[in-house]
């Protein structure tokens, strides 16, 4: 548990050999950086902040059994931002995002190793395939924020 405690951990805040996690990716963004978009109808680095946080509680709730719903925005997957453009309303949506990380690795750390390889009632995938998938989720959007802040150079 511990092992996949630290793949969760390095895709999104801690050092790892293959460069810039999730959040390494945000350090020093303002919100006109994340609020650009590459054309229209695409996604922003805001955006995709906000989709991530979605996706780590999503994972929590099917690890937990937590009914749906407690999400703190309202709707899911992609959510337009900014609605306000701000640096409060940025820093609340990386803090969001921190908050759903620490949820997320709460769940994951009380996770008993022998439930990994067990399928829900009603799911396609195990714990494990979740925790491995988020992990990989962090690391493919910090790849597109990576993108979009060279894009806009």
């Amino acid at each position: 548990m511990d092992r996949l405690l630290a793949v969760v951990d390095r895709a999104y805040d801690r050092p790892s050999w293959h460069g810039v996690n999730l959040k390494g990716s945000l350090r020093g963004v303002p919100p006109a950086v994340a609020a650009w978009r590459p054309a229209s109808g695409r996604h922003n680095i805001w955006e995709i902040v906000v989709h991530c946080a979605y996706w780590k509680y999503a994972v929590w709730r099917r690890l937990t059994g937590a009914t749906r719903g407690s999400f703190p925005l309202d709707g899911s997957n992609w959510f337009g931002r900014p609605v306000v453009r701000s640096r409060a309303a940025w820093d609340a949506d990386r803090r969001l995002l921190d908050r759903m990380h620490r949820q997320l690795r709460s769940a994951v750390r009380a996770m008993p190793a022998a439930g990994l390889p067990r399928r829900s009632r009603g799911l396609k995938t195990t714990p494990f395939d979740l925790i491995i998938g988020v992990a990989a989720h962090d690391l493919y959007h910090a790849g597109q924020v990576q993108l979009l802040k060279r894009l806009q150079r």
